[in-house]
């Protein structure tokens, strides 16, 4: 009978091919094989889903037209995806004319006829741990509390734990953390990581297929239910509901809940009263944006880690200048690294300056010699009238030496007004001046070290 079919099926695309362009044709047609022809329903094998939703979007007509010449009327036609080993369910898709006689299904995948104990994949990236999500002022309460709840998961105060904070500052990566956390430490936990957005498509392929059930029953096998940017569930009614009662099974049984806003509950629309309240039963924890430490110390973090030839001066200036959120970090130095090897040149502040000019606003500061005179006394902790004195002391020497050296480097003003700005010295004391310190920096690396993160300091 497949042989048979298969001949039928040869004609079809005989006739889809005489209809269509080449290339589409090649695309689109030739990787399908006949599966089966049984009890007039002809299963067809495609490569993925996507194949199925495809085909149905652009040649659905053509389609149902050439299996009714071939095949005669009340031909059914289904998609075997062959992502799906053993499809646990079909959804009908009605044929565009009630004569055709053609019904149109696809296989799709679900995960909710799994065995409760059968190992889960928990959806958790690798990269998202502990290790790698650094402490600050911005995240503390958040990082804290998730240390907590993988110590012992669902028998804590922190249950749900809501985060929520701005995009790109970390929520995420917290969440998996937790997630990886509790793994760790218990093996056979269920654990499971899902976004709203994918959440929301399986309610709606199990409502579809009938298999409602199924899927509640799988949330609520859980051990842990981690559920991100769950404002992307507002105005889904049906899909909240579902939700609510898969939340209280699992809260009920002191099970783990942990979910993730780019805004606090009070400000979410488009969620259920219900919901809103559940939400606030546990630990509201903000993220925000990281300080300029924090984002320092994950940009010097991720370079060793890595092993960059990136130099300090170059992360405190990319730190200081990206300020929104943590994804911007790490966009800007794979970045800087992709430029200097294309363009086989070193990453410099000149080159850290052009690629941040695409991502962000860098306003020109004005560099002058008071500004220079301000930075060095900072960060000697000394005043800066000292830089006017006829003083020996090495420290206020040094100090002076480094406003000649940068004054020289970063403003247009002539040796003698550099000279008189600083101790009233002349254009040969200010010319030794910049050749010692510009030997010190080959040589001393507390004293590159120093000027690097006075540099650094001209530029925020």
């Amino acid at each position: 009978m497949i042989n048979n079919s298969e001949n039928k099926w040869a004609l079809c695309l005989q006739i889809i091919k005489d209809n269509i362009g080449e290339q589409q044709y090649s695309s689109w047609f030739l990787p399908i094989k006949v599966y089966s022809l049984e009890d007039n329903i002809l299963t067809l094998s495609v490569p993925t889903l996507f194949f199925c939703e495809y085909l149905e979007e652009h040649y659905l007509d053509l389609i149902k037209k050439t299996l009714i010449r071939v095949y005669g009327e009340g031909i059914q036609l289904r998609y075997r995806a062959g992502v799906v080993e053993n499809p646990a369910a079909s959804v009908e898709v009605a044929p565009t004319t009630q004569k055709s006689g053609v019904k149109f299904t696809k296989n799709i995948p679900s995960i909710f006829k799994q065995d409760v104990y059968e190992e889960l994949d928990s959806q958790l990236n690798s990269n998202y741990k502990f290790e790698n999500y650094y402490a600050g002022e911005s995240n503390m309460l958040a990082r804290t509390a998730g240390l907590s709840i993988a110590q012992t998961p669902g028998n804590s105060a922190f249950n749900p734990l809501f985060i929520h904070g701005e995009s790109g500052v970390g929520k995420t990566h917290l969440m998996q953390a937790i997630g990886h956390k509790i793994k760790e430490l218990n093996p056979r936990a269920r654990v499971l990581y899902i976004s709203s957005h994918l959440f929301q498509l399986q309610f709606v392929n199990a409502t579809r297929s009938n298999t409602v059930p199924d899927f509640i029953n799988f949330y609520q096998s859980l051990d842990v239910l981690m559920i991100d940017d769950i404002q992307d569930m507002a105005d889904k009614t049906q899909t909240q509901n579902t939700f609510f009662h898969i939340f209280n099974h699992l809260h009920q049984n002191n099970k783990q809940l942990i979910l993730s806003s780019d805004r606090p509950p009070v400000s979410l629309g488009g969620i259920l009263p219900r919901l809103i309240s559940r939400f606030k039963w546990g630990l509201l924890a903000e993220v925000e944006r990281p300080d300029y430490e924090l984002r320092y110390n994950i940009l010097k973090n991720k370079i060793q880690h890595d092993g960059l030839p990136i130099t300090d001066d170059v992360a405190r200036f990319v730190a200081q200048n990206i300020s929104e959120n943590v994804r911007d970090l790490e966009g800007v130095l794979a970045s800087l690294m992709f430029r200097a090897t294309t363009l086989k040149k070193e990453v410099t502040l000149d080159l850290a300056e052009k690629v941040l000019s695409t991502s962000v606003n860098l306003e020109k500061k004005q560099i002058t010699i008071d500004l220079i005179k301000e930075k060095v006394c900072a960060f000697y902790n000394m005043d800066v009238q000292l830089l006017q004195a006829k003083c020996r002391k090495r420290e206020i020497v040094q100090a002076r030496q480094i406003s000649m050296y940068l004054s020289k480097k970063y403003t247009e003003s002539s040796l003698q007004r550099i000279g008189a700005e600083l101790g009233k010295k002349d254009h040969a004391t200010v010319l030794h001046a910049c050749k010692t310190i510009s030997d010190l920096i080959e040589i001393d690396k507390t004293i590159k070290s120093n000027v690097e993160e006075i540099e650094a300091s001209l530029r925020r």
